[in-house]
């Protein structure tokens, strides 16, 4: 009885951090795609395409953290900063995914040119981007659990 409830456990933390990644990953990924749509239509033909980009980026940055808060929030209040991390880096995983099969199944590039076919400037923005999208529920998990920067405390 002991093991069924140990794997009921289980499932249920797999479960919570599926939710929460793509909880995670879907609002920031409406956002950017929305963000992306203006930038092409209508940004990029009045000042190129890498202002365009950069002019998104602190747009995107302000999306991550409040949907970072806010998921942080309703989805693992009471978790550890090693779950949130969990949590940030494979709705990371779902967005790379997700910016592949856009790539190669709707722009018609090679999974090479989907990651690396980049403006040197604003590519290394988006990259960058991308780490503080995988970070953001860890950096902003605060104390939670008895944890403080992922150190255990005595509390």
């Amino acid at each position: 009885m002991c093991v069924f409830h140990a794997a009921t456990d289980d499932l249920d933390v797999i479960v919570k951090y599926l939710t929460s990644s793509a909880a995670y990953f879907a609002m920031v990924f409406g956002a950017g795609f929305v963000f992306g749509t203006v930038r092409v239509m209508w940004l990029v033909p009045m000042v190129g395409v890498r202002v365009a980009e950069l002019a998104e980026i602190p747009l995107m940055l302000a999306v991550i953290v409040v949907t970072a808060r806010s998921v942080n929030r309703r989805f693992l209040a009471g978790r550890d900063r090693y779950s949130r991390l969990i949590v940030g880096v494979m709705a990371l995983v779902l967005l790379l995914l997700a910016e592949l099969i856009l790539g190669v199944i709707v722009l018609g590039l090679t999974p090479t040119d989907v990651f690396l076919g980049r403006d040197p400037v604003s590519g290394t923005g988006y990259y960058l981007s991308l780490c503080a999208f995988a970070l953001m529920p860890w950096f902003l998990g605060g104390r939670a659990s008895g944890t403080l920067r992922g150190v255990a405390t005595l509390s």
